[in-house]
Order: C-alpha cells, then structure tokens, then sequence
C-alpha cells in the first residue's frame, strides 16, 4: 500500500526528520509501517518498521523494541511472527530495525552470512574499517528511540527490548548496559556467551580486534555475572534447537544469574528449533510479558 501523505506529521511530536516511508499497510485496525532515514551512528540509511495499533494517535503507548538475527531484515519478524495482533490487543506499538548498515563497502563485508552486511551484532565496532559505520549499539539504545518517540506516538522512554538470537544477544545485551533505557527485557534462543561460540569469536575478533578481554562488556553472560539486570528476563529455548550445544549455550547464561542472583524465566521446549514457528508460538507470552512490566511502569 502507498504511504499516507500525512502518516508521519500526523503522529510526530517534534520536527519531522529526513524519514522516508517505504510503503504502509492496514493491520488488526492499526497501521503497520516500513521506513527508513539516514542514520547518523551508522552514517547509512537504516530501514526500520512501525507496527502502531489502533487509537495510538490519541494516547500515547508502550514500544517494545525487536532485535532479529543473523542474515535477517528489519522486515522478518513482522511478517513471519504474527505479533502485530497480540500488540494490537495488548496496546504496544513494535519496532523492529535492520541487522546492520548496508552497503559500506568494506573489504569482505558481504563475504558470509556470520560477519558483515545482516550481522552487526548490535555492538559498536572499534577496529577499522568497521568503527565508521558498524554501530549498532548507539543505533539501537540511542539514536533509534529517540526518533520513535519523537515521530510516532511512542510514550517517552516506556519501552522493552526483545530479540532472536543473534537479536536475543543484542536485547540482552543492550539491556544490561542501559538497564535505564530499557523497563522490560526477553529472548528467544539468544547467543548467551559470544565470547566462547565460533559466531561470536569471529564477530568480535573482526569488530572488536584480537585482545578478547575487550570483549566483556558485549558478552550477555559476563556482564550478567558483574551486573545483573533490575527486571525478571524471560527466556525461551527449543530443546531441537540445531545450534544450541555449539553456538547458543544457554547453560552458559543460566550460571550468571545463579551466581548474580539475576530474576530470569528460562524455558526450554522439547521439539522447537531456532526458527519462526517457535518464535510464533510463544511470541505471545513475550509481549504479554513486556506488556506486564510497561503498563504497571505508567
């Protein structure tokens, strides 16, 4: 569907930035968006979408922030999850982002799947050429709430962060470095402990440099055991899950909090693997647990 023309001076509570909208759609009786503008943490235009229910335009609601996985668009989770009718009834607009910049042009950034273009890993990069443009975690605890709740009907700093693996990582992690920002925190099969798995080894090494101490303050296990988050954290893991001994461990995050005394639900389920059909099943729960915290945090 087109944009409408007055979508964004419509709901914007500020002047409206550079956004571009992509193309708008009707949804469960509220309007879900695709758009973009350019990013000045990734000094690139970032595509983002916008599920806003119904009445929104009249009272402000809750955001709950997605964070998708590897190879994974801003547009995945809003077409394959089936959340936009559990937020509708729940009152929460959802946000979603891309995995990275795209189009940077550095040597080797659309080599493989795990590194690169679709794999920012929601960290901020320090190596060159990486540092200029790879920013994901500015993007996501800094930049990007700003604009939501600057040019939709977002209520000002009321929002939780949730994600899928590589995603789940970077809500785990970005929650633990901003407990402030974020009021609610979940995932769905996340890397718990990137520092020990070959995806996050080749990730940091490449993003970070070679000097593995550095990588502490973005591993969600190590900041979890000097620095557990304020909130209970909701976990689900699918026991047929194909990368869960070798890239997942979630064992691994389950011992931070035992020894932090972090508050965390982690649920395994027998038969679910680390795809869609797993996130659709319980996605569910997850919004209700976000809207749980959120709405009792008005």
């Amino acid at each position: 569907m087109d944009c409408a023309s007055d979508t964004t001076l419509k709901w914007s509570h500020g002047v409206v930035s550079d956004i571009k909208c992509r193309g708008e759609h009707s949804c469960f009786g509220g309007r879900q968006g695709f758009y973009s503008h350019m990013s000045v943490q990734t000094q690139s235009e970032m595509a983002f979408s916008v599920f806003v229910p119904a009445g929104a335009s009249r009272k402000r609601m809750p955001a709950v922030y997605y964070l998708a996985g590897l190879t994974c668009t801003d547009e995945t989770f809003v077409i394959k999850a089936g959340a936009q009718r559990v937020a509708s009834e729940l009152g929460l607009i959802l946000v979603t982002c891309d995995t990275s910049p795209r189009g940077s042009g550095y040597p080797g950034e659309t080599d493989s799947f795990d590194f690169g273009a679709g794999a920012g890993f929601y960290i901020d990069a320090t190596e060159d050429p990486w540092s200029k443009s790879y920013r994901m975690s500015s993007y996501v605890n800094l930049e990007l709430p700003e604009l939501i709740e600057g040019q939709f009907p977002a209520e000002r700093g009321l929002r939780g962060i949730f994600g899928h693996s590589m995603g789940g990582h970077g809500a785990l992690v970005s929650a633990l470095r901003y407990p402030s920002k974020w009021k609610s925190l979940s995932a769905f099969s996340p890397i718990c402990n990137p520092s020990d798995v070959p995806w996050g080894k080749k990730a940091f090494s490449g993003y970070l440099g070679t000097d593995a101490h550095r990588w502490d303050d973005w591993d969600a296990t190590i900041l979890m055991r000097n620095r557990p988050y304020p909130g209970r954290i909701l976990v689900d893991q699918g026991l047929s899950d194909q990368f869960l001994s070798e890239q997942l461990k979630p064992e691994a995050l389950e011992a931070a909090a035992a020894a932090s005394g972090q508050k965390m639900d982690m649920r395994k389920h027998a038969g679910y693997d680390h795809g869609y059909y797993f996130i659709q099943t319980f996605v569910a729960d997850h919004l209700a647990h976000h809207a749980s915290v959120l709405l009792k945090a008005r």
